[in-house]
Parts: structure tokens; C-alpha cells; sequence
């Protein structure tokens, strides 16, 4: 290519055509350029958030049990009534120790004003629990994620809690656009 100066023809190893790094580099940072084109609106965020009463009725006995709960709970935390809210939690880890629901809702009780420095193992916990039940899904990760940055946040790493924050932000607008999860989101 004769348009192609010295610098290009450095670039492109003398081929007349990009190099493979060049080309990566590009391929690497087009979807940062496209994305940033185009907003999407709260309607058109791509993922819901899970909410707990979406799983009232689903698993055994026990399941439920801890499921509504986890619930109360929430409708306790809502109302401002912490410490009925905690123990609901608490109670509902009782009934069902392997509940990813009940870890991800006392993260993110403890992430709004219990104690911020347990939350970053209640949201592993819970990760790993729908892991382990198959229930991973992007309605779940945007929670988790969401709940790891506002962690980080919470923890004086605003850097790295922006990344995780965003991503929330970008998956589900509605809930994760002001950086917090309310106990009516995850209800």
C-alpha cells in the first residue's frame, strides 16, 4: 500500500497490512468506543435483578420456609425495622443453611448500615451456594456484582468499586444506576 507511510509500515511489520498486535489492540478497545455511543434507557436495561419473592414457591419445604423469611425480612428492613430484619435473616440461615438468597439479602442488610465488613464474605457465600444449585444467571450476577462494588465501595476503593458498579449499572439501570440496592429491589 503506498498510502501507508514509515510509521504504518513500522506498525504493520513491512506487510502492507496490519500487525497482529495493532489488530488485537483494535479489536480489544472497539467494543469500549461502540459502547459508549449509544445509552440505553431504564426500559431497556438487558437484565432484571433477581428478586427474592420471585422464589417463594420454588424448592422443598425448607427452602420456602427460609425463602419467606428471607422476605420478612425484607419487608422488615424496609420499614426500618433492623434488628426484626437481622434476626429473619438469621432465622432463615437456620432453616436453610445453603439459602443463596438469605446470604445475599443479609449482604446487602449489612452492606446499608449493619456491618459493611462481613458482606464481602456474605456475597462469596452466596455466589457460591447459586453455584452450586445451578442457579447462576445474569439476574443473579447483576445482584452479585452490584453488591461487590458497592463492597468495595463501602471499603474505601472507589476505583475498583466504580468497575463492578457500572457493570451493574449497565446490566440492570433500574436498580443498580445509584450504586444501591434498597431492600424493596431485592424483595
Amino acid at each position: 500500500m503506498a498510502i501507508l507511510g514509515s510509521a504504518d509500515s513500522e506498525r504493520t511489520g513491512g506487510r502492507g497490512r496490519p500487525g497482529a498486535k495493532w489488530l488485537c489492540a483494535v479489536l480489544l478497545l472497539l467494543p469500549l468506543f461502540s459502547s459508549g455511543c449509544r445509552t440505553r434507557s431504564a426500559a431497556e436495561s438487558p437484565v432484571r435483578g433477581v428478586r427474592v419473592g420471585d422464589v417463594l414457591e420454588v424448592g422443598d419445604p425448607a427452602r420456602r420456609a427460609s425463602v419467606r423469611l428471607v422476605v420478612q425480612g425484607l419487608e422488615a428492613d424496609q420499614a426500618g425495622q433492623l434488628r426484626r430484619a437481622r434476626g429473619s435473616y438469621e432465622r432463615a440461615l437456620q432453616v436453610d443453611p445453603t439459602n443463596p438468597y438469605a446470604y445475599l439479602a443479609l449482604a446487602r442488610y449489612n452492606l446499608d448500615g449493619g456491618t459493611p465488613g462481613d458482606a464481602s464474605d456474605l456475597v462469596d457465600q452466596a455466589a457460591a451456594l447459586f453455584e452450586a444449585e445451578g442457579l447462576r444467571s445474569p439476574e443473579v450476577d447483576v445482584q452479585l456484582i452490584g453488591l461487590r462494588g458497592w463492597d468495595l465501595q463501602s471499603r474505601g476503593r472507589p476505583g475498583e468499586a466504580s468497575l463492578y458498579l457500572e457493570r451493574a449499572a449497565g446490566l440492570d439501570r433500574v436498580v443498580w444506576e445509584d450504586g444501591y440496592l434498597s431492600a424493596e429491589e431485592l424483595r
